[in-house]
C-alpha cells in the first residue's frame, strides 16, 4: 500500500500541474471505487480553480476556490497518470484542466477513495478527527510522544502504526525507523525510556524524508505520477531483507504479528 512518503511524491508531482489551474472537465467513469464517488462531485469541481494542494497522513488533498477539498487515497493499488495517450479501464476519474492537461486516477484493485469536504472543516473530516500530530510537523517531539506511550503495554511498532497516535506511519518506514534507533520492534511502548525516543523521533522524521526524496518505494503497482519508480527500496535497512546481513554483520529477522511481517536486527535492535 502506498504510504505516506508515496503520497507526498504524488501530491509534490501534481502540484505544477493543478495549482493554479481551473477544471475545465470531470469525469467520474464509475459509480464507486471503494466507496461511492460524491454524486455532486462533477457539479462541485467542473469550472472550480485549484488553489492549493497538501497532504493529511496517507490522504491527498486538493482545495478549490469553491471551499471544497478532494480528498483522495490511493489505496492498495492508486496511482495519478498525468496526460496519458489513452484512458484505459482502470482510470476511474479523470480531470482535465484549462491549461489542456489531462490526469487520471488508475487504481486496477479499486481499494482507493474519493471523496468531497467544505475544507474549513477538515479537521472533523470522519477519518482525520482521532488523528494524532504529522510525523514531519512540528508537534511530531520526543515529548509528545512519551506522553502517547506512557503506561503502554503493546509492542513499540503496534504503537507507532496507530494513527490516534502518529498520523501517516506505515509498516515499511516503521521497521526502518526502529531498526535506525536501535529499538526492537517487540518491545513495550511504555517502558522505552525518554533518550531512547529522543533518537526515535528524528530517525522517523529521516526515514520519511529520504523516502521523500528518492520518490518513495515501489511496491507492485506505485509510480510517481510522471511514470518514474519510487527508489527507495535500494536503501532499506531490514525491510524485506530476512535472511541477508544487517549491517552489524548480524542477520535480518522477520516475524509476522497481525497479519504484518516486521523486519528486524536482534542485535542491533534492544
Amino acid at each position: 500500500m502506498p504510504e505516506l512518503p508515496e503520497v507526498e511524491t504524488t501530491v509534490r508531482g501534481l502540484r505544477p500541474v493543478l495549482e493554479g489551474q481551473t477544471l475545465s472537465q470531470v469525469e467520474a467513469r464509475r459509480a464507486d471505487l471503494r466507496f461511492a464517488f460524491p454524486p455532486d462531485l462533477r457539479q462541485r469541481l467542473t469550472g472550480a480553480r485549484v488553489t492549493a494542494l497538501g497532504r493529511r497522513a496517507k490522504y491527498g488533498l486538493i482545495d478549490t476556490d469553491r471551499g471544497d477539498t478532494m480528498i483522495f487515497h490511493l489505496g492498495m493499488s492508486g496511482r495519478w497518470r498525468l496526460d496519458p495517450e489513452e484512458i484505459g479501464k482502470h482510470d476511474h476519474l479523470v480531470l482535465e484542466t484549462g491549461a489542456g492537461r489531462r490526469l487520471a486516477l488508475n487504481d486496477p484493485r479499486r481499494f482507493g477513495s474519493v471523496d468531497l469536504f467544505r475544507t474549513t472543516d477538515l479537521p472533523n473530516y470522519p477519518a482525520f478527527a482521532a488523528m494524532g500530530p504529522e510525523p514531519l510537523g512540528p508537534e511530531f517531539t520526543s515529548r509528545y510522544l512519551a506522553a502517547a506511550l506512557a503506561g503502554r503495554s503493546a509492542p513499540i511498532k503496534a504503537l507507532l502504526l496507530d494513527q490516534r497516535i502518529v498520523a501517516g506511519l506505515g509498516n515499511i518506514y516503521v521497521c526502518e525507523a526502529l531498526h535506525m534507533a536501535g529499538i526492537a520492534p517487540t518491545r513495550a511502548g511504555g517502558r522505552i525510556a525518554r533518550k531512547r525516543l529522543d533518537a526515535l523521533v528524528p530517525a522517523i522524521r529521516d526515514v520519511l524524508e529520504a523516502a521523500i526524496e528518492a520518490g518513495g518505494s515501489t511496491l507492485r503497482d506505485y509510480a510517481r505520477p510522471s511514470g518514474e519508480l519510487g527508489y527507495f527500496a535500494r536503501q532499506w535497512r531490514v525491510y524485506g531483507r530476512e535472511g541477508q546481513s544487517c549491517h552489524c554483520g548480524a542477520t535480518v529477522r522477520r516475524r509476522v504479528d497481525g497479519g504484518r511481517s516486521t523486519f528486524y536486527c536482534a542485535t542491533c535492535q534492544r
